[in-house]
Formats: structure tokens, C-alpha cells, sequence
């Protein structure tokens, strides 16, 4: 009976260690917030196709997932400037505009008529995503974890000239309970 104790003890031992979590310091909070804007669409063509640059159908797939989610109502998308709740319809009106306008004739009897202009968002003009994460780091691997709390997608604003004149921010998509009312615009 002696003969089996020291076996058993030690299977037992090895079983308990073996199950046993490694339990190490939670990872330290690097910071709660921090804002930064991705460049999905290569602002070079002589760039690795990887260097700020999503493939175009992973891009256009991002792109459309978000926008559809927020202008179909599936998730909850906020003014970017004031953080307000956004109806669909104003998420929608955002990217697809139509406005009537009123001309005339150039001939007699120089009848008005009206004609509408419609404006639809190019998807391919969004070229940026803005980012709100939290960060977190292991002190003894020094990995980073990344938790994402924000998205917005930034749309590529040109001049009457075709001149980039920098990215307009859409809205903003929250992940996080705590956003937008803890969130507050160049705090």
C-alpha cells in the first residue's frame, strides 16, 4: 500500500501544478484614451502595398460594414463634433445628399424648372479611420494589448481645384458604455 502513496503523490502534485493559472500582475494600463488616425488607402503608390494601405476589397469591406451599420440603424453613430446621438436619417443625409434646385429656360418663354443634384458619398474617398483605444502592456513581455473603443471614418475633402485640402470626420461609432459621456472632443 506504501508502494502506491509516493506514485499517487506525486500524479496528484503533478495534476494540482498543472492546473494551476498562471497568475501573474494584470497587465498595467498604459493610458484610458488615446486618439490617432489610420491611413487605410496608400497616400503612394510606390509603397509596399502593406505600408498604410488595406488591399481594396478588405478596405471597401471595412468601409461598407461601417457605413451600412450606422446608416441602416446597427449601431449608434455620434456627431463628431458635439457627440450627440445621430438619427439614421442624419447619418444617411451625410453621405447621400440630394438638393433641388430651381433654373430656367435659355429660351422663350424661359419657363423655371427644377432639378435635382444628388450627391452620393464615394466610399473610395474614405481613405482614413480615426481611432480611440485604450492601451495596455505586459511589464515583463512588453506586449501591448490594444482595446478599441471608437471608430471614425474619415472622408478625403478636396477644393473646387481637385486639390486635397485634408479629411473630414464623419461620425463616430462607439464601442465602449463609458463613450461618448466620458469622451470629450480635444480633451
Amino acid at each position: 500500500m506504501k508502494s502506491y502513496f509516493i506514485p499517487l503523490f506525486a500524479v496528484i502534485m503533478l495534476l494540482s501544478f498543472a492546473c494551476q493559472r498562471n497568475i501573474s500582475k494584470p497587465e498595467n494600463i498604459v493610458t484610458k484614451r488615446i486618439q490617432y488616425d489610420v491611413s487605410i488607402k496608400s497616400p503612394d503608390p510606390d509603397f509596399d502595398w502593406w505600408v498604410q494601405n488595406l488591399e481594396g476589397e478588405k478596405r471597401e469591406s471595412v468601409v461598407k460594414n461601417i457605413i451600412n451599420n450606422a446608416t441602416e440603424g446597427k449601431v449608434k453613430a455620434y456627431d463628431f463634433f458635439t457627440n450627440k446621438l445621430l438619427t439614421v436619417k442624419q447619418v444617411h443625409d451625410m453621405l447621400f445628399r440630394a438638393d433641388t434646385i430651381q433654373l430656367q429656360r435659355p429660351n422663350p418663354p424661359f419657363e423655371f424648372y427644377d432639378t435635382v443634384i444628388s450627391q452620393n458619398a464615394n466610399i473610395n474617398n474614405i481613405s482614413r479611420l480615426r481611432f480611440l483605444e485604450e492601451w495596455s502592456m505586459d511589464e515583463k513581455s512588453l506586449a501591448f494589448s490594444k482595446k478599441v473603443l471608437g471608430i471614425c471614418p474619415l472622408m478625403e475633402a478636396y477644393t473646387d481645384n481637385g486639390e486635397l485640402k485634408g479629411y473630414k470626420p464623419l461620425f463616430w461609432v462607439f464601442f465602449d458604455d463609458r463613450y461618448p459621456g466620458e469622451f470629450m472632443v480635444g480633451k
